[in-house]
Parts: structure tokens; C-alpha cells; sequence
């Protein structure tokens, strides 16, 4: 059985759950990327009677939090669960990228759009400080991307890329 107790190391082809706590933001702490992405999330997930008034306050929050971040995340973003940026300044991200659980970015990072579409990142992908994933990529799955590297290709899952445009030095399945 894969990913079970008697397995230690769960293969990676198995369905990786987001990890919620990474987001978790108690209530007089300061973390702004996460109370950034909670805004998103409140956004996303407003319904009922009052929605219209929970998505405008998300939006108000939304506003604010990207002010104070210096990121620019699109309150629309398909972002899985789990997501940290710990250094939230400069992140730039496509409305149309997808990315998926348990992701890390750091500052500076860009996941962006061309004419003929954007990204979609695997689950728990590393992407360095400056790195640049653009045009209709797929990274794969625990794929590591360095920093400043400029991606335009895709990335297989498990592997790591770097450089100017990125190369896979290592980590291939």
C-alpha cells in the first residue's frame, strides 16, 4: 500500500493532500501572505444571502493585503491548498496559472501569461527567489525550480531546474 504507515517514503504519483496549516494564521499574528490568500479564499468561497457583502469585505481585504505584500495575486487565482510564500514581495501570478497543493514561492517570483497561455504547477513545487515560469508550461509534480532560473519549457516531475533559460540539471523520474 502506497503512502501508508508502513511505507515511509509515499510515491510520488500518490494524490498529495493540501496542508492546511501552512496557511494557518492565528488571529494577532502577522503573516501577511497568508492573511492575503485568506482574503482570496473567503472571496472564492463566499455563498449564501449575505455572499455579495462577504466577497466585497474579501475584496477590501484583498486590496489591502496586496498593498502591504507587494504581490500581485489575482483574487480569482486557482491556487491549491497549502500554498507559502514566505517572502510574499514582488510575487506575480497569472489570473489564468494554476497551481497546485503545497507549493512554495519566494520573493520576487513570476508565474506568468503569454499569448498562448499560461502555467500550471504540480503539487509541492519549489520555486527560488526571481525565478520566471512563462507561456503555457506544465512543472511537474515536487519539481524544484532555482533561483532567477527563467522557465519556458516544461519541467518533468521530480526534477530541478536552473539557469537562463532553465535546464534540468538533476532529479528526473
Amino acid at each position: 500500500m502506497t503512502g501508508s504507515i508502513d511505507d515511509p517514503a509515499p510515491s510520488r504519483t500518490t494524490v498529495i493532500e493540501p496542508d492546511w496549516s501552512r496557511e494557518y494564521k492565528g488571529r494577532l499574528q502577522w503573516y501577511p501572505s497568508r492573511a492575503l490568500l485568506r482574503a482570496i479564499r473567503d472571496y472564492q468561497a463566499a455563498s449564501g444571502p449575505f455572499a455579495r457583502l462577504k466577497r466585497r469585505l474579501a475584496s477590501e481585504r484583498h486590496r489591502f493585503w496586496s498593498i502591504i505584500t507587494g504581490a500581485d495575486i489575482p483574487i480569482g487565482a486557482r491556487i491549491g491548498g497549502g500554498l507559502m510564500m514566505p517572502h510574499p514581495s514582488g510575487i506575480v501570478i497569472s489570473p489564468w496559472a494554476v497551481i497546485g497543493p503545497n507549493c512554495l514561492l519566494f520573493q520576487q517570483v513570476t508565474i506568468g501569461n503569454t499569448g498562448k497561455g499560461a502555467p500550471t504547477l504540480g503539487a509541492h513545487v519549489d520555486v527560488g527567489a526571481g525565478a520566471k515560469i512563462i507561456g503555457p508550461v506544465t512543472i511537474g509534480d515536487h519539481a524544484r525550480i532555482g533561483a532567477n532560473a527563467v522557465v519556458t519549457s516544461d519541467i518533468p516531475a521530480g526534477a530541478t531546474a536552473v539557469g537562463i533559460p532553465a535546464r534540468v540539471i538533476s532529479g528526473a523520474d
